[in-house]
């Protein structure tokens, strides 16, 4: 399982490791080069607090409860204990959210006579430079990029320059800052901010409305999927790292900091599900400025996008970086933003669409906000039935997809009843035909009476198990669809019905797949949930539970009979999974209380 924890604001982010070491991140953007990014290369630069003397006998991760400071505590052989807590400052201030580029830790002795050793060795980036540092009064300066990381602290610099052990009395602290300083006095604004963020995030916890079952993990969900959430334009990435191996030695090793087009309607219903208003917002004005741009340049959809409304290319790879555990490569961008994927339109119709049944987006159905819709749901009908390289991004071999045909007919369902509800009055466009035109190319897929791949294309996908969860109107196909899934793509038992599934088990680019994709499981159990098994789609939801790490959090893809972690991490379309599989499978409160 990976090994670490993750801090952020909304603004920035780190993986720490259950040693004590900020072993990535990236500034001033989650999509930056790296400050410190020893996830990747042993000598890819870190912030680590340590026993002087290695000798480490326990070390013990944990959350604060209902927030996303980090606690790490490290216990040596002879029972000496510190602890260090890590956060990235969140809170409302002057009536705008404070949430600057900077993480702040604090370090403290817990018993015995600690010795530890502070090494800060941040790099330039992808070329692995070593930054080189300027020793200040009570702090060193790294200069790079045309700009600076700057890191504060309490403790005797000559320790820190050095790296000299010394021995642990009193709380040490530390402030992180990117292009800015500390001015006042740091042992002040570090427990100010630290109370006020803890504030921050027990308040919003509250906020949640969660669901009657599995509590705790949709808690840990939400707040994992807050920090995927780049606040300043309202994207949300689909994970906070890059080339983590999907499977070791195979090279399926790509940028996931980026936001995927597909997860749009997903990760809205995460929200809606969790009462939380202003991240549906700002994410559907993010998606909106990408349809604008869209409806104006006439070129297609891209898949994926940066958090600037830009594509992400090229792809880039880094030769000189070894790769997580030494399995590259190691690349940035990503490809798939040049592919064909027809079930975009669809998806963006799904993503734009509670404008239209949400009062509270009320605001926002405009004239050109209509217009952009209608022109979405013709490229919906425009798209049906032709080949695209499919959810699954294959970079080679085309062909028409049956989950590309479900996601337009999901978007031309609600295309139609927002027509029927008096809205885009004047668009001469006929969802109806478009409808039905979409939902005979999926029933032509189905093959012994489940629905598979494409028309030419027999073999199983576990995708199509949303065909329940968007409402397709066929319950017996739909039934069916998610007994062949369990059934093929089953892998690992933990029960006399395995919980973990392959994505597909077919050929790609790279061979097949060897690993279980970690929402596919969330999928099936809120499918089943949808069609009336909702003690099977709890049974598997808790067995799917245990593809997180020691803190709760999710990976992209999980091999069971080792309890292997793959692929990028944290990734937020996991815990989207997990929350809606959540609130499907709980019985109403009003049951509970």
């Amino acid at each position: 399982m990976y090994p670490y924890g993750l801090v952020g604001n909304c603004q920035i982010s780190a993986l720490i490791s259950k040693k004590g070491s900020i072993d990535w991140l990236c500034l001033p953007r989650p999509d930056s080069d790296p400050v410190f990014g020893r996830l990747l290369d042993v000598d890819g630069g870190h912030f680590s607090i340590s026993l002087a003397t290695h000798d480490v006998d326990v070390t013990t991760q944990y959350y604060l409860a209902n927030t996303n400071i980090l606690i790490t505590e490290i216990r040596g052989s002879n029972n000496e204990r510190f602890r260090i807590t890590d956060f990235c400052p969140r809170f409302e201030q002057y009536g705008r959210m404070f949430r600057p580029m900077s993480l702040f830790r604090i370090v403290e002795p817990i018993s015995g006579s600690p010795f530890i050793r502070v090494s800060c060795k941040p790099i330039t980036g992808w070329k692995k430079d070593e930054a080189k540092f300027i020793r200040g009064n009570s702090h060193v300066r790294f200069e790079f990029r045309e700009d600076n990381l700057r890191l504060t602290t309490n403790m005797p610099l000559t320790y820190l320059c050095e790296e000299s052990p010394f021995a642990l009395k009193e709380k040490l602290y530390f402030g992180l800052t990117w292009s800015s300083a500390i001015e006042e006095d740091l042992i002040q604004v570090c427990e100010r901010f630290f109370q006020h963020t803890q504030d921050y995030w027990k308040t919003w916890v509250k906020h949640c409305s969660i669901p009657s079952l599995f509590q705790a993990e949709t808690i840990r969900s939400a707040l994992a999927l807050k920090l995927h959430c780049y606040e300043d334009t309202g994207a949300i990435l689909a994970a906070l790292t890059t080339s983590l191996p999907e499977e070791p030695g195979v090279e399926r090793n790509w940028d996931y900091r980026y936001c995927w087009l597909r997860d749009a309607h997903f990760l809205l219903s995460a929200f809606h599900n969790l009462g939380h208003f202003e991240e549906m917002e700002g994410f559907l004005k993010f998606f909106l400025g990408i349809a604008q741009k869209f409806e104006i340049s006439k070129d297609r959809l891209a898949p994926v996008y940066t958090l600037s409304q830009g594509l992400p290319l090229p792809e880039i790879r880094h030769s000189i970086w070894r790769g997580y555990n030494g399995y590259g490569p190691v690349q940035t961008n990503n490809q798939a933003a040049e592919h064909v994927q027809n079930d975009v339109y669809g998806e963006m119709v799904l993503t734009l669409a509670p404008i239209y049944f949400d009062e509270r987006f009320v605001h926002l159905r405009t004239k050109d906000h209509e217009n952009l819709l209608a022109n979405l749901a013709r490229n919906c009908a425009c798209s049906i039935s032709q080949p695209d390289a499919g959810l699954w991004e294959v970079r080679s071999g085309w062909q028409e997809h049956s989950f590309t045909n479900l996601m337009n007919w999901a978007g031309l369902e609600r295309t139609l009843r927002i027509q029927n509800n008096g809205h885009l009055k004047l668009s001469q466009f006929n969802a109806k035909d478009a409808q039905d035109q979409a939902f005979a190319a999926v029933e032509k897929a189905a093959r012994e009476g489940s629905i598979r791949n494409g028309p030419n294309d027999t073999s199983f996908d576990s995708a199509l198990s949303l065909a329940t969860i968007l409402r397709f109107p066929r319950e017996k196909l739909c039934l069916a669809t998610v007994r062949d899934i369990q059934k093929h793509l089953a892998l690992g038992t933990s029960r006399p019905q395995s919980s973990f599934f392959y994505r597909y088990i077919r050929n790609d680019d790279f061979g097949k797949p060897s690993s279980a994709f970690v929402i596919c499981s969330f999928w099936l159990a809120q499918a089943l949930a949808r069609l009336g098994y909702k003690k099977e789609a709890s049974d598997i939801l808790e067995d799917a539970i245990q593809a997180s790490n020691h803190l709760g959090l999710f990976s992209e893809h999980y091999r069971p009979h080792s309890r292997t972690q793959l692929g990028n991490f944290p990734q937020a379309y996991s815990h989207v999974g997990l929350i809606n599989a959540a609130f499907a499978v709980s019985p109403p409160w009003s049951e509970i209380l």
